[in-house]
């Protein structure tokens, strides 16, 4: 069973960013302004660390918007999505994620569904879709409880993560216990998975995320029983993928990643990791900006005191609409501290 549903002691969440001490291990030539910025924690499941609180706001993880709504986030450990606007105000609505039992689910990755389709039963359309580490796939239309559409638990399916393609006719899903990417259909069925065979034994997809007409998804250690990562510095991987699955390249290897599963582009307006690919690590808590393109580290996000951010437990990064999830130029993160049984929801925006 994976980890989140395992570890549920309530533990006193003392701090949700972490300030590393010393050098960043890697970081290089900056582009495009300074690497000075600012953490603000938004909303937190416990008062004290945050703006906000939300109890439902647990081992927050996957995260989407629809072009101008609020955020919709994953509640791992509650098995709930809940909805924040850009400034951390908690939305009324709150909706049960569905698992392969009859408890909630232990969600992980959704997107928000801008098509026609992906029919809930056929019928109803579905404006945001989820996968849980039980592998379920399920959708939401109204009302307060996700549907599962496709319940692949009993092949041993363990989601970590999911994105859509450009087109919006294809589901990409990051099955860590086979290793493998499952693409699904506009009707939610099963099609096709993919990988990098050139990938070192050991290691499952992990993050996924589409950007542009490409599809990148990063690689974690997994653990014995190929159900939960292992952190390490150099554990990880970075790859592009086409959306019909075959490889468009090896973007970034070992290095400063570990665990690493958040994944964003940044605006040309995003200090020294302007139009960078940001990859967070759930490892270490680290934001490190990769050069798009070659795949050479930039630098590792700091804080204006020099020093690297750390945020606990870090998992879903992404720029707002514009709207009511904030600012195009800010990124918004989510995290699951204190081993993933607290949870956080906040922002990194470029010092003044």
């Amino acid at each position: 069973m994976p980890r989140n549903f395992l570890r549920r002691s309530q533990a006193i969440f003392i701090a949700a960013i972490a300030i590393a001490v010393g050098g960043c291990g890697g970081s290089s030539v900056s582009v495009g302004g300074a690497n000075q910025f600012v953490v603000t924690n938004l909303v937190a499941d416990t008062a004290g660390p945050a703006s906000h609180t939300d109890p439902n706001l647990v081992n927050a993880w996957g995260m989407a918007a629809s072009p101008t709504g609020p955020w919709w986030i994953s509640d791992n450990g509650t098995g709930k999505t809940t909805l924040y606007s850009g400034d951390g105000t908690v939305n009324a609505l709150v909706v049960d994620v569905p698992g392969s039992g009859t408890a909630n689910g232990p969600v992980t990755g959704q997107v928000y569904n801008p098509t026609s389709n992906f029919l809930i039963s056929g019928v109803l359309s579905s404006k945001f879709i989820f996968v849980t580490e039980d592998g379920v796939l399920s959708a939401w239309n109204s009302g307060t409880s996700a549907v599962a559409v496709n319940d692949l638990s009993g092949t041993g399916a363990i989601y970590k993560g999911l994105a859509m393609s450009s087109s919006g006719t294809s589901l990409y899903a990051t099955n860590f216990h086979s290793g493998m990417v499952d693409v699904f259909d506009g009707s939610f069925a099963l099609v096709n998975s993919f990988t990098d065979p050139s990938i070192p034994a050991g290691y499952g997809p992990f993050g996924i995320q589409a950007i542009g007409s490409l599809i990148y998804v990063s690689y974690a250690k997994q653990d014995a029983n190929k159900v939960d990562d292992v952190k390490g510095a150099g554990f990880g991987y970075v790859d592009v993928f086409n959306e019909d699955g075959t490889l468009n390249k090896r973007l970034v290897s070992n290095g400063a990643l570990n665990a690493p599963w958040g994944l964003a582009k940044a605006p040309s307006s995003f200090g020294a990791a302007s139009n960078a690919l940001l990859v967070g690590n759930f490892g270490d808590g680290k934001i490190n900006a990769y050069d798009a393109t070659t795949g050479n580290l930039i630098a590792t996000l700091h804080d204006a005191g020099g020093n690297p951010i750390v945020i606990d437990g870090l998992w879903g990064l992404s720029f707002g609409n514009g709207a009511s999830a904030g600012s195009t130029t800010t990124l918004f993160f989510t995290a699951g501290p204190n081993d993933e049984s607290s949870g956080l929801f906040g922002s990194v925006a470029v010092a003044p």
